[in-house]
């Protein structure tokens, strides 16, 4: 069954199939709807947030702030932290409240207003210690030696590889309670399916995001000994066994492929690449006068960092899209190549797409800058030129 009630399909539909097909028109009005509350906010909150980003590093207003926490280099270090977190989380709470607000009219928001802002404040308390930590150590090693970015660069590879490891196993317990799936059909098929793919995993959770939203979602996480398919418990009580089979195998074409092994790789090496760059930029004497700062090794210049490092991201995220699109086409071939069920694979992604309230044919330059995955309207496209029959 599909998200529109209407029953799996074969592939060599009509030629003219399409959005206008797969979808009703309230569907379609309803995904462009939330798309036109939601985008706003959010090219807003980043612009905000840039904005905030560059006044503070590309003047000295940055360096005054962090100064006022006292002339120690620890309480430098310590107040550059403290402000790079707390004012951009506080700038942004209105754009992100309003998106929820935005998002609870089309039914995507289960969790009241105590358990959102316990969240965000979770969030907070996760990301306030880690960027401490890493900028006592980065301001350590500047202070300490010349060659301080290329120690720099080798950290922030490693803390890319160790966070990988570790956010399955600390990170989403944080923010999601897992029980193991109850014994039964649908575990043993998604086992099975695993085992057909050659990817061994510990065991099959059940996330509780019905406590947040109704959108549908699975993944396959961790690495080796720690690797589980974890579904939603939204996903589990509203798609058929054989549509969860699906988004399953979806995931563990990412496992195949290496994709969190890639992206792991592809990190490192760009975090340690970031810090090159950055380090070239930031040590820059025009920069650093226009920051108010004499040397990078001076604590003050932290806001100056934030500031071209965000540029550095707007500038290159695009391109990350980008691959990320190839990366997850590739992971819906692989579902359709393991299950041989493209008619299923079909609603499957009618049912996601309705139910997550997503846009089935976004605008195309919105499409090429914005989004992390293909247009469900082309990945249903790509279904139906995919012959059925497993090989």
């Amino acid at each position: 069954m599909s998200g529109d009630g209407s029953q799996p399909e074969a592939p060599g539909a009509a030629a003219e199939a399409g959005p206008d097909s797969d979808f009703t028109p309230e569907q379609i009005a309803r995904g462009r709807a939330l798309r036109r509350g939601v985008l706003p906010l959010v090219l807003a909150g980043s612009a905000a947030a840039f904005a905030l980003t560059a006044a503070l590093g590309l003047t000295s207003a940055g360096a005054g702030l962090v100064a006022a926490f006292g002339a120690a280099w620890w309480a430098r270090v310590a107040g550059a932290a403290v402000t790079l977190v707390l004012l951009p989380f506080v700038l942004g709470l209105p754009f992100a409240a309003r998106g929820r607000v935005v998002r609870a009219r089309f039914g995507l928001v289960t969790q009241g207003w105590r358990g959102w802002a316990v969240d965000q404040l979770r969030g907070l308390l996760i990301s306030l210690p880690l960027l401490l930590g890493a900028l006592f150590a980065l301001y350590g090693l500047a202070g300490a030696t010349r060659w301080w970015w290329v120690w720099a660069a080798l950290g922030a590879a490693a803390v890319t590889v160790l966070l990988s490891f570790l956010a399955p196993l600390v990170l989403e317990p944080l923010f999601n309670r897992f029980t193991p799936m109850e014994p039964g059909p649908l575990r043993d098929a998604l086992l099975a399916l695993a085992a057909r793919d050659g990817v061994t995993v510990r065991d099959v959770l059940v996330a509780d995001a019905s406590r947040r939203t109704t959108a549908l979602n699975a993944y396959v996480s961790g690495f080796g000994r720690t690797r589980r398919i974890v579904a939603y418990d939204t996903l589990l009580t509203t798609a058929d066994p054989r549509e969860v089979e699906l988004v399953v195998a979806h995931e563990l074409g990412h496992v195949v492929h290496r994709d969190v092994a890639r992206g792991t790789v592809l990190g490192a090496l760009g975090a340690g690449l970031g810090v090159c760059a950055l380090a070239a930029v930031v040590t820059w004497q025009p920069l650093l006068d226009a920051a108010g700062v004499d040397r990078f090794a001076d604590p003050r210049s932290a806001w100056l960092l934030a500031a071209v490092a965000a540029l550095g991201g707007a500038l290159l995220g695009p391109a990350g899209r980008a691959l990320s699109r190839g990366v997850e086409r590739r992971a819906d071939l692989h579902a359709l190549h393991l299950t041989g069920a493209p008619g299923e694979f079909i609603a499957m992604q009618r049912r996601l797409t309705v139910a997550n309230v997503a846009d089935p044919d976004p605008p195309r330059l919105l499409h090429l800058l914005l989004s992390t995955h293909p247009a469900p309207a082309a990945r249903i496209a790509m279904a139906r030129a995919r012959p059925a029959g497993r090989p």
